[in-house]
């Protein structure tokens, strides 16, 4: 049996992984694609700017309604569109951006990234947290 942490620590081992640092200058890419997996009641608390909220337990199910690709009337065009895409995934702390890289590897994705550290990391960085509009 392994913990979580043992499977995470796994998971990483077998996707992209960046730092916060890495992820802020891909920002400077004003068609970059970053997804916040954390539930909803999360991303409200404050999220990065640009990032879209796609929970880390829908996500497979709705990457196709990403905005980038949402003129796409088929799902099969939209997911193929951002099938070679850099994706950065936030959520927290790490953990469940990196089962979400795996996760999206594993549907065929050539470029899912987790950020390590999560929305933590990026905030103890001092980096920008955009509020959520009421």
């Amino acid at each position: 049996m392994k913990t979580a942490q043992q499977y995470i620590s796994e998971v990483k081992s077998n996707i992209i992984e960046v730092s916060t640092q890495q992820l802020l200058s891909a920002m400077l890419n004003p068609e970059v694609i970053i997804i916040d997996v954390r539930e909803h009641e999360e991303f409200l608390t404050g999220h990065v700017e640009g990032a879209i909220n796609l929970p880390r337990g829908v996500l497979e199910m709705k990457i196709h309604e990403h905005p980038s690709v949402s003129h796409h009337c088929e799902w099969e065009l939209a997911l193929n569109e951002l099938a070679n895409k850099e994706i950065y995934l936030i959520c927290r702390t790490g953990g469940r951006s990196a089962l979400a890289a795996a996760s999206l590897q594993n549907m065929g994705f050539t470029q899912p990234i987790s950020v390590a550290g999560g929305m933590m990391q990026w905030q103890q960085d001092g980096f920008p947290v955009i509020p959520h509009k009421a």
